[in-house]
């Protein structure tokens, strides 16, 4: 019996653990194109790749300009990964923008944030 009780509750432990796991991801970022506080080229797109995988309905990225313009109206794109979110943009002017992003783990956890840079 004793045994038993112990068996139980090992696999109740594991088990818990590996649902908490999995129950609390939260997406963040990987890595961005172009990287933060990086100064390039005009890009043609902005992208961001999480850890995790997204709802694409409820993520979101935008950019604005210097005075907190957004640059396009269109929306981002979900990799078939459901990790990178990809927008693209006009030709930008030399400047400064920012991508805000806005993600949503599969689990429904939500996580946003934003970084800056520099087209010359």
């Amino acid at each position: 019996m004793r045994r038993a009780t112990q068996g139980l509750t090992a696999a109740a432990v594991i088990g818990l653990a590996s649902l908490s796991q999995g129950a609390w991801a939260h997406a963040h970022i990987a890595s961005s194109e172009p990287a933060a506080q990086a100064t390039v080229e005009a890009p043609k797109s902005v992208r961001v790749t999480f850890d995790s995988a997204l709802e694409g309905a409820l993520s979101k990225l935008t950019v604005v300009d210097a005075k907190g313009k957004a640059v396009t109206q269109a929306k981002p794109e979900l990799d078939a990964a459901r990790k990178t979110l990809t927008l693209a943009v006009p030709t930008l002017a030399a400047g400064e923008y920012q991508a805000n992003w806005v993600a949503v783990a599969s689990d429904g956890h939500r996580t946003q944030g934003s970084f800056k840079f520099t087209v010359k």
